[in-house]
């Protein structure tokens, strides 16, 4: 007798479903067979099914137990099958009843059969939710998140036992309640912009950053507080919507990273100047979510940007232009979005005085050269702010006291970004502006466009580099509720734009 049951593998961002079949034959020396591209960890299930299955207080069926995770192209990933192979073989066995039809199994079973918590339970929750399945089963753990996707009842279980009972109606669970979904927009402020003494300029751009979604790039000395413009970047940034909190806490369950159930702040991810291109891009034997990805719809901030071997750089051009990252392998194509702003820091050169008024640098101007060669200028074309963070005298920390606080600060962001919404009629910022988009909401008067001609004539700007330098005047033009970029939104976005060494 084959009988069916349904769970899910994750397959890049989504998850693809599974349809596990038992097939048992009692007239063949006893085993237990796995096929369906199983890797390592799913082959390793069928001891924990056997233990968790006998220490559960049920029978395994002494038989050549034939167990087939289709479609057999797919490759399956991970020990969340559990549950569902271990509910198959009971099925097959005759050893329960229950109709498996609309209903999804996901969890790790321990040998003594309580059932562990799994990652990605969320990608497959809504991988259910597009098969038409309407039950799906999770381990306790993992409630927070698998209720995030309405039209689902969603049951908590503990136990195989737990299952069993509810599945053979000798004790029924409860659905699990969609909780509502907040933001918590001053749970993740490190900093807060009352704190930061000076550097006005620095703290404009970080605002503009903020309104318009801009990539930033800071240079200056060691000690400027480019660490702590950076951190206090997340502290202005809109709260996340629901569908950014799905995207958001998808990503992270699929990580492996999911710290409480779901993801309600924007994320501020701060790789090590050491971290590897996979690490940083994703990937892996097990391809999963890197650095870039796991700062979808926040920050992602490379401190000390010249240290990062230019290898690793490089990779970062894909997804600042597109948004998410494709990664390739043998045996598909996988997608994860990457929807973030970068923010960079770096000292002018090795010993980090250069430029500086007080202090001499001791680096040859060649090393200065050197040192920022390091970076390549397409991935500096794809930043849009560059700035310079001088070292405070000692008479600007006086002024802490006065400075706006992140809350006063993020609501003119809030101003610009409604603006937004409603010219794109979605979630859409200005630095995600199409060509089209740009010629029709970026025109200029005569005075601007003879202006940018000089710019682009005397800079030698890229076409990228013109279109990026438009976005961000729009960006400024909204901050102060102008329908029309003038002469003045243009000229600081020019600012912005010079590439200093």
């Amino acid at each position: 007798m084959i009988e069916k049951i349904y769970t899910a593998t994750p397959n890049g961002y989504l998850a693809s479903l599974v349809e596990i079949e038992a097939d048992m034959n009692l007239n063949s020396l006893p085993a237990t067979i796995i096929v369906g591209l199983p890797d390592t960890v799913v082959q390793e299930s069928r001891e924990r099914v056997r233990s968790a299955i006998k220490n559960s207080s049920f029978q395994y069926p002494v038989a050549r137990i034939s167990i087939n995770l289709a479609p057999g192209d797919i490759p399956k990933v991970g020990s969340h099958f559990d549950l569902a192979i271990a509910l198959s073989v009971l099925l097959a066995g005759g050893l329960i009843e229950f109709n498996p039809e609309k209903k999804m199994f996901i969890g790790e079973l321990a040998l003594d059969g309580r059932v562990r918590p799994s990652v990605g339970v969320l990608s497959m929750v809504m991988a259910a939710k597009r098969a038409g399945i309407k039950e799906v089963f999770v381990p306790m753990a993992n409630i927070p998140e698998a209720v995030l996707v309405s039209g689902v009842s969603i049951y908590g279980v503990e136990s195989l036992v737990q299952a069993v009972e509810h599945l053979t109606d000798a004790e029924r669970l409860k659905p699990e309640t969609k909780k509502a979904i907040t933001s918590e927009i001053g749970k993740n402020i490190e900093v807060d912009f009352s704190e930061i003494a000076g550097q006005q300029l620095a703290k404009r751009a970080l605002i503009i950053a903020a309104a318009g979604f801009h990539n930033l790039r800071m240079v200056g000395s060691p000690g400027s507080g480019k660490t702590m413009l950076a951190k206090a970047l997340a502290g202005i940034l809109p709260s996340l919507t629901e569908s950014e909190i799905v995207e958001t806490t998808n990503i992270h369950s699929l990580s492996g990273k999911l710290p409480s159930g779901l993801v309600n702040v924007r994320p501020f991810r701060s790789p090590h100047h050491t971290a590897s291109s996979i690490s940083l891009i994703g990937g892996g034997i097990r391809p999963k979510p890197g650095e870039v990805s796991l700062a979808h719809n926040g920050v992602l901030f490379l401190d000390e940007l010249p240290e990062f071997p230019r290898n690793v750089l490089e990779v970062m051009r894909q997804p600042l232009e597109e948004r998410c990252v494709t990664i390739s392998r043998a045996h598909g194509t996988l997608k994860f979005p990457a929807r973030f702003i970068l923010v960079t820091a770096q000292n002018p050169c090795h010993c980090g005085n250069h430029g500086d008024p007080l202090l001499v640098c001791q680096c040859h101007p060649s090393e200065v050269i050197k040192y920022n060669k390091k970076i390549s200028g397409p991935l500096l074309d794809r930043i849009d702010l560059h700035i310079q963070v001088p070292r405070l005298k000692y008479e600007e920390f006086k002024n802490v006291s006065v400075n706006e606080s992140s809350e006063q600060i993020r609501k003119q962001v809030m101003v610009a970004r409604e603006i937004q919404s409603k010219r794109f009629q979605s979630s859409k910022t200005n630095s995600e502006m199409n060509s089209n988009e740009i010629k029709k909401y970026c025109e200029l008067d005569k005075e601007s466009e003879n202006l940018l001609h000089k710019a682009a004539d005397t800079f030698q700007l890229s076409g990228r580099s013109i279109n990026r330098l438009l976005k961000v005047a729009r960006t400024i033009a909204d901050l102060e509720s102008s329908q029309q970029i003038s002469h003045n939104h243009l000229a600081e976005s020019l600012q912005y734009r010079q590439i200093t060494e």
